[in-house]
């Protein structure tokens, strides 16, 4: 729309719209001279004084007076109407505003707000700041149980509150690019999540090692040398992608390796003296397992964890297929296999997964450690996946996923579990053909049906664009920080339902700490900042200062030593 370039045009008469005499005297802005369906244009005038007009900059909300009612609008473009700006008069000036609703005050005096609008302006309503009030009422969460997490960026008066039983319940996402806070504002929700549920559980995928820094009352540390997840607890395809180091096992290696597997679980326990004598005749291993048999311990969703099995058992198996007169199996694939599990056993990164595996026959101390029952003070479990080879990272991210999903199962609601995953595109990428299956089935099961049982998901990534969609879809709450690129900042465009579609015009430009959220935890979008917290509250890289990093050079010896997870 070409809007007249005459002066006159814009220099209205306007009454300040004011309740008491406590408001500020220059509240109005403007008048509506074009309005559709979804957008109005408010014609205002400029002087040459600084912050004249402080009020609409861009990002924030404004009101259109109709009396009873108030619509409200999110200015997401201001222009001069003239190519030159006059220093000594006023300057006539468009600005654009994205209708999102309207504050309705009741016939008791009580306003509401409704995301809805029934009555539009007309051409010439008075358009002003919006009252702190309505502010308010716009981001009230009503009889929701609600929890601050700072405050609106329009007005520090303004909570920024969300319903943190949504929040959880309806899984959420935290996205932005490196440096703007993400993980200082995951901290943050973390904090006020356990203290509003005390049965939540916080199990953090933290592949960086830095969220111990910001829980360290709360949390448990596991790391490599405090770790036992041992090898039996894994599902085949799971041990199998630790056996063969993330590589595709060849059709013999995979039969094999699935025909020792079961062989030792047998023998670990001996039931009765036919089962002894079949074994010892090894009448098992010069025939293919039966597809149809039911296997030890597949007695549940948690297949093949109630039946631990011995590794000397497993070498054992082996030898005997090796030692055959009738192979089966290409000898050098057999010997092959054995030196892979022998190199395996004694490698001391993977010591998590032999040294106290036989002394355990049940998983209840693996529970115990990693899901915090009982809490004992401390639900938080921060895995600091960095000291782990990268190799098993992936399997034990999936025995993880699903150890959480069944430990909420089978509680039946006494225990709310979130699984936190810190660059979940690792786990979940948006390509089929990348990441591990097994682990991507775990993770999806909890968005899609962990919340009937109380199993939540949270995902935290600066690369939404390589997310999986479905993942993200099924998250009800975004919290969408800084995002410089356009197919990121397209994903965030789908995903925001309703008419505040504008917000995302500005995501590239926000401030640290800063987020627009939407989502069914929120009562409309809102753009927020986050609360400064303590540097103790922080995690590692977001608290650490330069008075604390490390001045003595480590030795050589020490250096090794780490990297070899020691």
């Amino acid at each position: 729309m070409q809007l007249p370039a005459d002066h006159r045009q814009f220099e209205t008469k306007v009454t300040p719209d004011r309740r008491d005499l406590n408001q500020p005297a220059d509240r109005a802005l403007g008048r509506v001279v074009s309005c559709t369906g979804s957008r109005a244009t408010i014609a205002a005038t400029a002087s040459g004084a600084p912050g004249t007009h402080d009020g609409c900059a861009i990002g924030r909300l404004i009101s259109i007076s109709l009396g009873t009612s108030r619509v409200v609008g999110l200015v997401y473009e201001m222009r001069a109407l003239q190519p030159v700006w006059d220093e000594a008069y006023p300057n006539a000036i468009a600005i654009e505003v994205e209708l999102l609703g309207e504050v309705v005050d009741g016939e008791n005096g009580a306003a509401r707000f409704n995301s809805g609008i029934v009555t539009y302006p007309p051409i010439g309503a008075l358009a002003h700041r919006i009252r702190s009030r309505d502010l308010a009422l716009i981001h009230d969460l009503g009889e929701r149980s609600a929890v601050s997490l700072g405050t609106l960026t329009q007005d520090a008066a303004v909570p920024a509150s969300v319903d943190i039983e949504r929040l959880l319940s309806r899984h959420f996402a935290v996205l932005g690019t490196t440096g703007v806070g993400k993980s200082s504002a995951v901290a943050l929700m973390l904090r006020k999540a356990v203290a509003a549920r005390p049965n939540l559980r916080v199990l953090i995928l933290d592949p960086h090692n830095e969220y111990a820094h910001a829980f360290q009352d709360t949390c448990v540390r596991i790391d490599a040398s405090t770790l036992d997840l041992p090898f039996w607890l894994f599902r085949f395809e799971e041990f199998a992608d630790i056996v063969f180091r993330g590589r595709s096992p060849l059709e013999d290696e995979a039969e094999i390796l699935r025909e020792v597997v079961a062989v030792a679980r047998s023998r670990y326990r001996v039931v009765s003296a036919h089962d002894m004598a079949r074994d010892l005749g090894s009448s098992v291993l010069k025939r293919p397992l039966d597809p149809g048999a039911r296997r030890p311990g597949e007695v549940s969703g948690t297949a093949e964890l109630a039946a631990p099995y011995r590794i000397a058992d497993l070498f054992t198996a082996l030898d005997e297929l090796i030692g055959l007169h009738e192979l089966r199996y290409p000898r050098t694939t057999l010997r092959a296999l054995k030196v892979r599990l022998e190199t395996l056993y004694s490698d001391p990164r993977y010591g998590f997964l032999f040294a106290h595996a036989n002394s355990m026959e049940t998983i209840a101390p693996v529970v115990s450690q990693i899901f915090r029952v009982p809490h004992r003070g401390r639900p938080i479990t921060v895995f600091q996946l960095a000291g782990l080879p990268s190799e098993v990272v992936n399997a034990v991210a999936s025995s993880l996923a699903r150890l959480a999903f069944d430990l909420a199962m089978a509680s039946r609601g006494s225990y709310e579990i979130l699984l936190l995953c810190e660059e979940a595109h690792r786990y979940v990428p948006q390509d089929q053909s990348l990441g591990f299956a097994p682990t991507r089935q775990a993770i999806a099961r909890i968005a899609k049906e962990g919340r009937k049982y109380g199993a939540y998901l949270g995902i935290v990534t600066q690369r939404p664009g390589e997310l999986d969609p479905t993942i993200l879809s099924q998250c009800s709450t975004v919290f969408a920080m800084r995002l410089g690129n356009e197919r990121d900042q397209q994903i965030i465009r789908a995903a925001i339902a309703d008419a505040s579609a504008s917000t995302i015009a500005f995501l590239s430009s926000i401030g640290n700490r800063e987020a627009i959220a939407f989502g069914e935890a929120v009562a409309t979008t809102m753009r927020m900042r986050f609360s400064e917290q303590r540097p103790d509250e922080l995690p590692a890289m977001a608290g650490r200062v330069a008075a604390q990093v490390e001045q003595r050079e480590p030795l050589v010896e020490e250096l090794v030593a780490r990297m070899r997870g020691l």
